[in-house]
């Protein structure tokens, strides 16, 4: 199911929006998931699905991608407005730190960014993404029970609760610029939790497995995401 671009893997148009570009994702993992589908499932075909929307999925890389692709500018934005008020958040050091610092007080702002933003988010998203394996393998002895169910729905509640503190924090201070990529894969990754989370809560409501496989996935690429803002801050320190 080879197919030569990202745009038909997800089987979209190029000038598709952020939202349709999710909504296409979330279909296909459900349609061609091995654990959900054993008969049309495609382990392969889903490593493609994946790929495809880790790429389109990120504003930048997204970007990035179109200018390889060599097809340009379209007309009209692809980029949703719910995705424009996102990138507007983004973290941007260039207008954060106009004026850059050097020497002890780069260091100094490296020091409580780190502090005050980077680890009280990092353990809030190592505290959601490391649990998640533990609550769906919980979940799986009977899927049905009504106390198990109560205390998966308790689970979303507290990695909801977990996951705003997270966003608070990160939106409380700019990054210094040496940490711009660290604090975009966090941007992106906490981005990616928060969808990883809208579907795991949909299983409770109507026990439709797929919802649980999608939430999985992007948890997974939300791990990648946080694994590299960590090699990003490593890099630095």
């Amino acid at each position: 199911m080879a197919h030569s671009n990202h745009y038909e893997t997800l089987r979209i148009q190029p000038h598709a929006s952020q939202a349709e570009i999710k909504s296409a994702y979330r279909h296909l993992v459900k349609q061609f998931h091995p654990d959900t589908n054993p008969k049309t499932g495609d382990r392969d075909w889903i490593i493609q699905i994946n790929a495809a929307y880790e790429v389109l999925s990120d504003v930048q890389s997204r970007r990035q991608y179109d200018r390889q692709l060599g097809a340009g500018a379209p007309k009209r934005s692809p980029y949703s407005t719910t995705t424009q008020q996102r990138s507007s958040q983004r973290p941007n050091a260039r207008s954060s730190y106009q004026n850059r610092p050097s020497g002890r007080d780069a260091d100094e702002q490296i020091e409580i960014w780190m502090q005050q933003v980077y680890q009280p988010v990092n353990r809030s998203l190592c505290r959601i993404l490391n649990s998640l394996e533990q609550q769906i393998e919980e979940l799986s002895a009977d899927p049905f029970d009504d106390e198990l169910l109560d205390k998966f729905q308790a689970y979303i509640v507290d990695c909801k609760d977990w996951l705003k503190q997270a966003q608070t924090t990160f939106r409380s201070m700019p990054n210094p610029p040496s940490m711009g990529k660290a604090a975009a894969h966090l941007y992106y990754c906490i981005n990616q939790v928060a969808d990883g989370l809208d579907e795991l809560a949909y299983f409770p409501l109507n026990y439709d497995e797929r919802y649980l496989h999608v939430g999985q996935e992007m948890f997974r690429i939300a791990h990648g995401l946080h694994c590299e803002a960590q090699k990003s801050v490593e890099a630095i320190a």
